[in-house]
């Protein structure tokens, strides 16, 4: 194949609890990866974090070191990069100096991701290409934490991440060496503690068979199963957890890679109390995970023709957490993007902005809940901070700036709000913004009183057309008051045409 031809080289870094991992891997003609290069440093970078709250020193340096070279490496291959960070990152109180760390020394913009995106992560490198009417339990058990998805196909369709990991639970109980019949019920007990409070009831329709995901409940499905087999049952895991328990550090160790045998027990009991509460009958161990899902991601990110409703469907979810307006919601979400499809050849901007203004519209009022009084920046706040999948940190500032600058202030260059965006997103944002207002405008009344739109793109005019079928003069006043905004935006007049 002549090299004009090739797929870009897509690159995932996982900068995970006990190692750090990098894939290289290109889309083939029919969008499966093959892997180029793959390395992993046992680091363990999630090393006193837990116990201390923070990354001590030694180990940012150890860190530094490994992303510098897989950085180069990712700059030799030309790659896309995604760097995501997980559990340990998250609890670390100086994850912000780390991160300017990694970008400064090593080049990377290192995303320290929510539990919920790194369950969405893995559970689309686990099921990609999953029949679509497949429903799938997923179990991922990680150093710091354990993440549990419901998918059908490649689709999550409920995600949960729970403080309970491997090294997490290590330290807390002090279970890398000789372990007693007391540690061990305490450790069962914890780990039931914190099932309880993330299912209070049991999902139903649960699959009968888990799929598990992680080097560690690899470890211990492989240990637990029947010779030949790649999943173990309930039973086998109580087994198992015993077994182990009662080894001697020296024989765990004979038994397993070494960093893997300090963390063997409380990996195990972590997977026996997931198992058990689920009321699954067994666990299959898988050979994908989170660093799968990124290179999935990132193909799915250059695709601007594939439609994925994932971040409307965690929008939507994130709404209904804080009790909003879900009709009027939607007819603003739905009126923004047609604004934004039917003006491409005005504002234009990436189609991979799209999902922004969808998100941002669809959470633009959700500030309500603190307050009606400025709502619009407690709508920024919630966004910003807020654990949505599908958005990483950068994306969730820019859709938390549009949604903000939906009333009051407009999104104006020199505006305190704009701060701290580059001139491309400043330009993004102030353009997203105004099609949200005029969108937010047009259902001004709560009513959703618009029953079409259409926008034409005229040689000095935007026309906006609106066929309504009650009374629009609260939302033609309201268009009204963005007109001057528009035309200062897009440097066209906006005019709004009424029907029946």
């Amino acid at each position: 194949m002549p090299s004009s031809t090739l797929q870009p080289v897509l690159a995932a870094i996982d900068v995970g609890t006990n190692a750090v991992r990098l894939e290289l891997a290109r889309p083939d003609a029919e969008g499966a990866l093959e892997t180029l290069h793959q390395e992993r440093d046992p680091i363990r970078p999630g090393e006193g974090v837990f116990s201390q709250g923070v990354m001590p020193q030694e180990t940012a340096d150890r860190l530094l070191s490994t992303l510098r070279r897989y950085a180069a490496l990712c700059r030799r291959h030309k790659a896309r990069v995604r760097a995501v960070a997980t559990s340990a990152m998250r609890d670390a109180r100086n994850r912000e100096e780390v991160v300017e760390r990694v970008r400064e020394e090593a080049g990377l913009n290192l995303e320290v991701v929510s539990g919920k995106e790194e369950a969405r992560l893995i559970c689309l490198g686990v099921l990609h290409r999953k029949p679509p009417h497949v429903r799938s339990l997923l179990v991922d058990i990680g150093g710091g934490s354990t993440e549990v998805a419901i998918a059908t196909g490649e689709r999550p369709d409920d995600l949960w991440s729970l403080p309970l990991g491997a090294v997490r639970l290590t330290e807390m109980f002090d279970a890398s060496g000789k372990v007693t019949p007391r540690q061990l019920r305490l450790m069962r007990s914890f780990v039931e503690e914190q099932l309880r409070k993330a299912f209070p009831a049991r999902p139903e329709g649960l699959p009968r068979v888990a799929l598990g995901s992680s080097g560690t409940i690899n470890a211990v499905v492989g240990y637990a199963a029947t010779e030949g087999t790649a999943h173990a049952s309930t039973r086998q895991l109580t087994r198992a957890v015993e077994t182990l328990a009662e080894m001697t550090p020296e024989r765990r160790r004979k038994r397993f890679d070494p960093r893997r045998a300090d963390i063997i027990v409380a990996g195990a009991t972590v997977l026996e109390g997931v198992v058990k509460h689920l009321g699954v009958e067994s666990v299959t161990g898988v050979n994908r995970g989170l660093r799968d899902g990124i290179l999935v991601d990132l193909l799915y990110r250059q695709d601007e023709t594939r439609e994925d409703h994932t971040l409307a469907d965690a929008a939507m979810a994130m709404g209904r957490r804080f009790f909003f307006d879900e009709k009027h919601a939607r007819q603003v979400a739905w009126l923004a993007l047609i604004l934004f499809d039917e003006l491409a050849a005005l504002h234009h901007l990436p189609l991979s902005s799209r999902p922004y203004l969808e998100a941002a519209a669809l959470l633009h009022d959700v500030g309500n809940a603190v307050s009606y009084e400025r709502h619009h920046k407690h709508t920024y706040y919630l966004i910003r901070h807020g654990d949505i999948p599908g958005l990483a940190d950068r994306e969730r500032e820019l859709v938390g700036r549009v949604a903000r600058y939906h009333r009051r202030s407009p999104p104006e260059l020199q505006h305190s709000g704009m701060e701290g965006l580059t001139p491309s997103e400043a330009r993004l944002v102030r353009k997203l913004a105004t099609l949200l207002r005029v969108a937010d405008s047009l259902d001004r009344s709560h009513h959703q009183p618009v029953k079409e739109l259409r926008a034409v793109n005229g040689r000095e005019a935007v026309s906006l057309h609106v066929k309504a079928r009650q009374p629009v003069d609260l939302e033609l006043w309201n268009v009204e008051h963005e007109t001057a905004l528009f035309r200062r935006v897009f440097g066209k007049r906006l005019s709004l045409h009424v029907g029946r």
